[in-house]
Parts: structure tokens; sequence; C-alpha cells
């Protein structure tokens, strides 16, 4: 410890760095953190394989996962669209997953599973930013554009701005 200078630690820089951590602990350690599409945990990954490093290594961890059910890209989509239902359409529910990595089948079947139709998700999105149903033309747009924004068909946007009932009733 007499060689500490000072201001200087006798502890590396930093401790949680080190070059030795495996990949699979560090998939673990992101997938701790929140869940992860197959695609997703791969791309941050791939940071950490060396020239020397065999890439079939980070296949077959990432098969290892699956597994033992710590990756699933079907429980990550349901999770990405139950968050984001209540505030976006199905087009950017779509985008969203497809942006992560998450094949379009999955995306598509995670999306029939959501509670409640696109129309009634927009029915609320609406009220809760407009307190009345558009008077004018202006108005029905900016209610149009701003659904638009939040990934509504414009089905489902026309139906809302209707006023109309949703096909279940509400």
């Amino acid at each position: 410890m007499a060689d500490v200078r000072r201001g200087q630690s006798a502890l590396p820089a930093h401790p949680r760095r080190t070059p030795s951590k495996s990949l699979l602990s560090r998939a673990i350690t992101l997938l701790a953190r929140r869940d992860h599409s197959r695609a997703e945990l791969a791309r941050k990954l791939m940071r950490y394989i060396g020239e020397a490093d065999d890439p079939a290594e980070l296949k077959s961890v990432l098969d290892e996962l699956v597994r033992n059910q710590l990756l699933s890209d079907e429980r990550f989509a349901a999770s990405v669209a139950r968050s984001r239902a209540p505030r976006f359409g199905d087009a950017r529910i779509r985008h969203d997953l497809r942006r992560f990595g998450v094949a379009d089948e999955t995306s598509e079947a995670t999306l029939a599973t959501l509670t409640g139709s696109e129309v009634a998700r927009a029915h609320q999105v609406r009220a809760k930013r407009f307190a009345a149903l558009p008077t004018s033309a202006t108005e029905r747009a900016k209610q149009t554009r701003f659904l638009q924004s939040r990934g509504f068909s414009l089905d489902s946007i026309s139906r809302v701005l209707r006023g109309e009932a949703d096909d279940d009733g509400s």
C-alpha cells in the first residue's frame, strides 16, 4: 500500500468489468434486467466476441437459454404488446416488435391475443387527449393525425371519430 500515490487507488479502475466473464453470464445478467428477444440479445452479446473467439459459441449460448426457458421471443413479444397496447395501435406495436427482431408470425399471433380491439383502444387514447369528438374539419384532422401517429389504422380512426361503438359493444 505504500506504493499507492496520492489520489490513486490500489483497486482496478472498473472492478465490475472483467474480461473473463463468459457470454452465458453476460446474457443472464442482461436477461435479469428485462426480457429480450433472441435477435436483440445476440446483437448485444456480439460486442463481447473477439477475433479469437468462436462465433458459434453465441448460437450455443442462445440455444441453451431457450432450452432453459430463460429466453423466449413469444414471451418477449407478449410483454412488449401488453405494455404498449394502452397507448398505441397495432401498426406501431408490430413495428416495435419488428425493430426488436421478433418474427412477423410471432407478432401477429401476439397481437391477436391482446384484450380489447384496436377500436376500443383508439377510443381510450383519443378520450385521454381530447375532450370531445371533432366538430370541425381542422379538429378532425388534428385528432386523425394524433391517432395515426400512435399507430392506429385508418379504419379504426374513422370509426372512433364518427363515434361508432366497437364490435364488442364498447
